[in-house]
Parts: structure tokens; C-alpha cells; sequence
């Protein structure tokens, strides 16, 4: 979780433009996918990324309201979390993630089982 946190706090703060932008909502769908791995451990993978995906979604509606930039006037870290303005284009990048974060994640799990099958049978 930590190489995540740093990736996108890296895309935050080092990188600029539209290329920072998207990247960094990749990386935030990434991370609540994991969060959302932790948290419900038990839940399916796809599960997951869709509530990961939701989150997101509803995280960047807020951002509609005046909410988040109020938090963000008294607590200025929170807009590391809920930001502050809405972009359409995040939406998409949301989607991106989490499709990157299940797909990454089944892959890891496939090759887990397979060499745990493998050793099982030596």
C-alpha cells in the first residue's frame, strides 16, 4: 500500500498537466482498491474494484458541493483525499484504475495458485 501512497503523491506533486492529472486518479482507484481488499477481505476481487470504482465516483460528485473545498479551508491535507473540483476526465481515470487494480490483482492470484499447485505436487 505505502509504493501506491507514494506513486500518487508523487504524480501529485512532481508531475503537472493532464498526464499527472489522469495518472494520479489512476492511482487514487488503485488504492482504494487495495484499501477495499483489506477491508473486505473476504469479499470476490471484482467486488472490490466495483466498490472501489463507486467510491471513487461518489468522491468526485462531491466535489460538487462545497464540502470538500470547507474541509479542505480547515484541514488543508484533506484535499489530498476528497479534493476539491470536479473534472469529468477523473471519472474516467477512476475507471481505468480499478480496471488496472482487479486485472493486476487476479493476474498476481493466478500465478500465486499456480505455484502453489506446483509445490503441492513435488
Amino acid at each position: 500500500m505505502l509504493p501506491v501512497i507514494a506513486l500518487g503523491l508523487g504524480a501529485r506533486f512532481l508531475g503537472s498537466g493532464l498526464a499527472a492529472d489522469l495518472s494520479g486518479g489512476v492511482i487514487y482507484a488503485v488504492l482504494i482498491y487495495v484499501l477495499a481488499t483489506l477491508l473486505r477481505p473476504r469479499a470476490g476481487q471484482a467486488a472490490n474494484a466495483v466498490a472501489a470504482l463507486v467510491f471513487c465516483v461518489l468522491i468526485e460528485l462531491l466535489q460538487l458541493t462545497a464540502f470538500p473545498t470547507s474541509l479542505a479551508a480547515v484541514f488543508p491535507p484533506v484535499r489530498l483525499v476528497l479534493g476539491t473540483t470536479f473534472v469529468p476526465l477523473d471519472l474516467l481515470a477512476y475507471a481505468i484504475g480499478s480496471a488496472l487494480a482487479l486485472g493486476l490483482d487476479l493476474l498476481a492470484g493466478g500465478l500465486l495458485r499456480a505455484r502453489r499447485a506446483r509445490t503441492a505436487t513435488d
